[in-house]
């Protein structure tokens, strides 16, 4: 039997499923960090750094039910702004497993590409400034970021490459 809640109204409606979600499991799935200026053995000189970073989300449906693999891919490059050449690069793949209920299918496509990564951002946040101070260069503090404005811009972009390309008459 379904469980039903009264509205305002006295009118007996169906209850909200309750959502549930739980980490199972975070890791590195991949890493890699160069340090480009001990490999080329270029000298510190006049350095300024430019950072950039890069983020892309995938996630993936598990073979056991309602268990879900979510990816977030940072690529973290660090350019001198006075000569363009690369100081480091930073590329990290961290994931989690989740384990998600109650989610109706329309939403769950966003919920893992939102909610998820940003459950795993702090763990990756740590990571990339362990690694580039550990790596000689002073610790890169990588700014919060929208997983919710990133989903869109993805959203955006597959649909203006889907969208047919108007021929002129």
């Amino acid at each position: 039997m379904a469980e039903e809640t009264k509205s305002g109204n006295g009118a007996a409606t169906p209850a909200q499923p309750q959502i549930k979600m739980q980490v199972l499991a975070q890791y590195i799935r991949d890493m890699s960090f160069e340090n480009v200026v001990v490999q080329k053995g270029l000298t510190a000189g006049e350095v300024q750094p430019d950072i950039t970073v890069a983020v892309s989300l995938d996630a993936r449906k598990r073979a056991v039910e309602h268990q879900f693999d979510v990816i977030t891919k940072f690529k973290i490059t660090s350019k001198n702004k006075v000569n363009g050449e690369t100081l480091f690069l930073l590329e990290l793949e961290y994931g989690g497993t989740f384990l998600v209920e109650g989610v109706a299918d329309e939403q769950l496509h966003p919920f893992l590409l939102i909610e998820c990564p940003r459950l795993l951002f702090p763990f990756v946040r740590r990571i990339i400034s362990d690694v580039t101070r550990d790596g000689g260069f002073p610790a890169v503090n990588v700014d919060t970021v929208d997983f919710m404005a990133l989903y869109r811009q993805e959203l955006a972009r597959r649909s203006q490459v889907q969208a047919p390309a108007v021929q002129p008459n």
